[in-house]
């Protein structure tokens, strides 16, 4: 077993690959196309890993097969009395604008069912670091679940490859660096989004440009 865990939160299959609420498996997979980890269905069958050592670390990626709603199902079989100091859950955030980032450690699930079901199978523990993908809230008139099942639609498709690239950044970061260094890296000031123009030369969560 792994001394760390990362978990990306998302729905399998087909329907939801390229969906927002779908951001926190981009982002595990994106990280282990980065060091060549495999990815293999634990025995349980409940979720895919993928185990490695990144930055000199042992680590094991974790996307749930079990639906967001029952994502904290996968942790007996995964990671067996892993410390929540430990674990690190990435998942989408409408609380965030679009491509920003934020790495914390602790706190509510702010009605997100997959932090809900990690928090409950970790005995009500919500110690655990979280990396925050800003998806942005929906337009007047659309439902909050509606645009989380929703695929990335538009301007941000074109950026989609920039933000899971800095989001993998973050979590090398989480893995690497003492919480206060990744904390300050992840959440310095974001980059510049096509509605505000603030933030120019910076990538997604204050992290540099990526390079082509």
């Amino acid at each position: 077993m792994s001394s760390r865990a990362i978990i990306g939160l998302g729905n399998p299959g087909a329907r939801y690959a390229g969906t927002r609420h779908n951001a926190g498996f981009l982002v595990v997979e994106r990280l282990a196309a980065r060091h060549a980890l495999s990815w293999r269905t634990g025995a349980d069958g409940l979720a895919r890993v993928a185990d490695g050592r990144i930055g000199g670390v042992e680590v094991r990626l974790v996307e749930p097969l079990t639906f967001m709603n029952r994502s904290g199902e996968v942790l007996p079989e995964q990671a067996p009395g892993i410390s929540p100091a430990d674990l690190l859950v990435v998942h989408d955030e409408v609380d965030l604008p679009f491509a920003r980032l934020k790495l914390k450690s602790g706190g509510g699930n702010a009605g997100h069912r997959g932090l809900r079901s990690i928090q409950e199978h970790l005995g009500g523990e919500a110690g655990f670091a979280r990396l925050r993908v800003g998806v942005g809230r929906p337009p007047a008139g659309i439902d909050t679940a509606d645009w989380v099942l929703a695929d990335f639609a538009g301007p941000e498709r074109d950026r989609l490859a920039e933000v899971f690239e800095a989001a993998a950044d973050g979590c090398e970061a989480w893995l690497t660096l003492d919480p206060v260094a990744a904390t300050n890296r992840v959440n310095a000031p974001p980059l510049a989004s096509s509605r505000d123009g603030e933030g120019a030369g910076e990538g997604p969560g204050g992290l540099p440009p990526v390079k082509p």
